[in-house]
């Protein structure tokens, strides 16, 4: 018998619709209800629900601490953990569990649905029970899954490298620079060259979350005065959302607030703004100037994983030096490193 804990924090897949009409959280009862099948499976199910439950546009560092923690008080007796999570930030709290689960060598698989598990046509009955399979899968007993994941739509994603695309089809998330993990159809196909292998390593809980991170999102036209509100706010790094593989306007003004920052000690992290591909500073002479003055590269990072692993490193890290280096490190199989 599979030992496999689930904790429910709530999202669209226990919800029911309130007397206007409204989708509201509901509780785990609902989603008991609707899957008979699994007192069928040969699965020991213990449940956490948060309460109250949580819809996931209010997710925070301190639920993140606090679901890392109930993985860990509970690590040594179960197979594998499932996060039901609302889909609108599931990839946020993919990304910074892998950063807080170092050495993670049991599956933790979030999923959850785009409808109700009540709705006629929902997809929460097939994404809950692939999870549960995917969590309870071993390989000469050891978990065939060993990192935090995402599971939507017969795929299963590595939760640093994946982000929500789409909010009216199943097929909610990609992972466009990272290959899927799993896929299931009438068998679970595994990917094992794309698999992380934590075998021997130590399992480290991190719970020290900085959440001082600013973004600066580029467009043509932005003035030296929205630049520099987001510059001088009480952040000690910034997430700089730039066009194609890294490109910004080579304007001396731009440069001269930039450098300004960083002299004064902040971070600032260069991502693209496209979905496929990634940062290469230095590749045309728009981001040389970047490169020149230590704005840092964010390679094929996503934002989720971007921001989130600036909050992992910041709590980890009181010198900024200690921050700047790690973030251009690959520690969790979220970024592919080009150089």
């Amino acid at each position: 018998m599979h030992n496999i804990f689930i904790i429910y924090t709530g999202g669209t897949i226990g919800m029911v619709k309130d007397e206007t009409g409204t989708f509201v959280p509901f509780d785990f009862e609902l989603i008991k209800r609707n899957l008979p099948d699994l007192s069928r499976l040969n699965y020991k199910l213990t449940v956490h629900s948060f309460n109250p439950i949580i819809d996931s546009s209010n997710m925070k560092p301190e639920i993140w601490i606090e679901m890392a923690q109930i993985i860990k008080d509970n690590y040594d007796e179960y197979d594998g953990f499932v996060i039901l999570h609302g889909s609108d930030t599931m990839s946020f709290s993919a990304s910074v569990l892998s950063f807080m689960l170092e050495g993670l060598q049991k599956p933790v698989i979030l999923s959850g649905s785009q409808l109700p598990i009540g709705e006629i046509r929902t997809d929460a009955r097939e994404n809950m029970m692939t999870a549960l399979e995917i969590a309870s899968t071993k390989h000469f007993g050891v978990s065939m899954i060993q990192e935090v994941c995402i599971l939507f739509d017969n795929k299963l994603f590595r939760g640093n490298r994946s982000f929500k695309y789409n909010s009216a089809k199943f097929e909610a998330f990609r992972s466009p620079n990272y290959p899927v993990l799993v896929e299931a159809g009438i068998h679970l196909q595994y990917n094992q060259d794309a698999l992380l292998n934590n075998s021997g390593k130590e399992f480290i809980l991190h719970t020290k979350l900085d959440d001082r991170v600013g973004v600066l999102k580029l467009f043509p036209g932005i003035s030296p005065s929205t630049i520099r509100a987001v510059l001088n706010s009480d952040v000690r790094s910034i997430v700089m959302e730039t066009f194609g593989s890294g490109n910004t306007t080579t304007d001396q003004w731009f440069l001269d607030l930039l450098k300004e920052a960083i002299d004064n000690g902040k971070n600032i992290l260069n991502i693209s703004q496209c979905k496929v591909g990634s940062v290469e500073l230095g590749r045309y002479e728009t981001s040389t100037g970047l490169k020149a003055i230590g704005v840092l590269n964010g390679y094929d990072m996503t934002f989720e994983a971007a921001v989130t692993k600036l909050m992992y490193l910041q709590g980890e890290c009181e010198d900024q030096k200690d921050v700047a280096y790690w973030i251009e490190k690959d520690i969790r199989g979220e970024l592919t490193i080009n150089d």
